[in-house]
């Protein structure tokens, strides 16, 4: 539901998403609110109440857009709203959203919508981070992209995503392909043996070491089993020799 259908299907209609959608893997439509203005010049915003600086969108529209697609849809889509007030989205949040059958985002713009609306329909409220942007049009795109991914047939198979950056709680290990060389740099030969075990063990440790160099937070929550707690032990004891030397 956005005030840009346009903006938005010209991101989803290129690359994976698009191709999943022309394939019927993934049903995305874009609700311009507007058309359900029933103002002749279709104005959806208007001041605030109190006064303040900027215009709020109408809680009418909005509301209309929503019972139209549950009406066309048969049912009621779980509906988030992007605000920067919202719970921060991640990768588990993703993963919950691609097990509901049907969801509806709320794209705000101007000083946001009614307090109205987001009581009224909106059943979470969805964060990209701790900034502000002039509408929730891109976050809602990445919402849409994060979520449609994983849905089945979209990639080609679990292994294009399980092995990402958060999927599994951790940072993913460095990648590299042809050439051998470049710019006097090398892939690690290790990766260049074709065995498998040893390689599966090598991403594992750079997955942990990666993570513990750029996101330490994230290890509290990662899952991590005996073996890595092992590793990342070592791992620990040779970045603080690196310090004291």
């Amino acid at each position: 539901m956005t005030l840009f259908p346009d903006m938005c299907e010209a991101v989803l209609g290129e690359s994976i998403i698009g191709r999943a959608r022309s394939a019927n893997l993934v049903e995305i439509n874009c609700h311009d609110i507007r058309s359900y203005s029933k103002d002749k010049h279709r104005h959806v915003d208007d001041y605030t109440y109190g006064g303040g600086a900027g215009m709020i969108m109408q809680p009418g529209p909005i509301f209309d857009c929503f019972e139209d697609i549950c009406e066309k849809s048969g049912t009621r889509p779980y509906c988030i709203y992007m605000s920067p007030q919202g719970r921060v989205f991640d990768q588990s949040m993703t993963v919950e959203f691609s097990k509901l059958p049907n969801l509806a985002i709320l794209c705000g713009h101007y000083e946001g919508v009614d307090e109205r609306i987001i009581e009224e329909i909106v059943d979470e409220e969805i964060s990209i981070g701790d900034f502000v942007l002039t509408g929730g049009e891109l976050p809602a795109l990445m919402v849409a992209d994060a979520v449609s991914r994983l849905l089945p047939g979209v990639l080609a198979g679990e292994e294009s995503y399980k092995d990402e950056s958060h999927f599994s709680g951790l940072l993913e290990y460095p990648q590299y392909t042809r050439p051998p060389q470049f710019h006097g740099r090398e892939v690690p030969e290790l990766l260049l043996s074709g065995h498998s075990a040893n390689i599966a063990k090598w991403r594992r440790r750079q997955s942990l070491l990666r993570t513990l160099k750029r996101r330490p937070d994230m290890l509290p929550k990662a899952g991590l089993s005996q073996g890595d707690m092992k590793i990342l032990g070592e791992l620990c004891a040779e970045e603080s020799k690196k310090i004291k030397e």
